[in-house]
């Protein structure tokens, strides 16, 4: 996988989007695209809950799932990340059930509970493009406009949001994204 340097060129360089590892990133906490269960699975949440180790899925079972769109937060274990914040994305079925609305919370509460937990660094993936089929376009305009809507506030104080993209094609995707949000 080629590693581009990170690229910010959106709210006072608070944005950076890249292609990478997120369980490797150095960030207060990182976001796990996970499902409602919580409890692992494929992609990203696979990831995440092998990198931080069992403890992950012990502190996960006890949060009980998550409905898609909300989050929950949990140590990061042996990951460098300090906290993981799960959400679920919603599966893409067309636009008819309310899908962009779904991930626009997704991101919100999100940055809401970073905010509750003074994390000032963040690092997202690309929720729900991988095997929820959502379609790749759109979801990076929502998670750009959320995110700088989010960092333009005076109240915030997070410093800095990592967009870790999988592959050069989601990542050429978002940065295409950056200049119009």
């Amino acid at each position: 996988m080629k590693n581009h340097g990170p690229k910010n060129h959106n709210s006072n360089g608070k944005i950076e989007i890249l292609v990478g590892d997120i369980t490797k990133q150095n960030v207060d906490a990182i976001v796990n695209a996970a499902n409602t269960t919580l409890l692992g699975g494929g992609g990203v949440d696979g990831a995440i809950h092998t990198a931080a180790g069992p403890e992950l899925l012990k502190e996960c079972e006890k949060l009980g799932g998550c409905s898609t769109g909300k989050a929950k937060i949990t140590k990061g274990f042996n990951l460098p990340a300090k906290w993981v914040i799960h959400t679920v994305g919603p599966v893409w079925s067309g636009g008819q059930y309310n899908e962009k609305f779904v991930l626009t919370s997704c991101y919100q509460n999100c940055l809401k509970l970073a905010e509750e937990y003074q994390i000032k660094t963040l690092a997202f993936p690309s929720i729900s493009t991988g095997a929820y089929r959502f379609p790749i376009t759109e979801a990076s305009e929502i998670a750009l406009r959320e995110i700088k809507k989010h960092l333009d506030q005076k109240s915030s104080q997070i410093e800095k949001v990592l967009i870790v993209c999988f592959d050069e094609k989601t990542y050429l995707h978002y940065l295409a994204q950056l200049g119009h949000v």
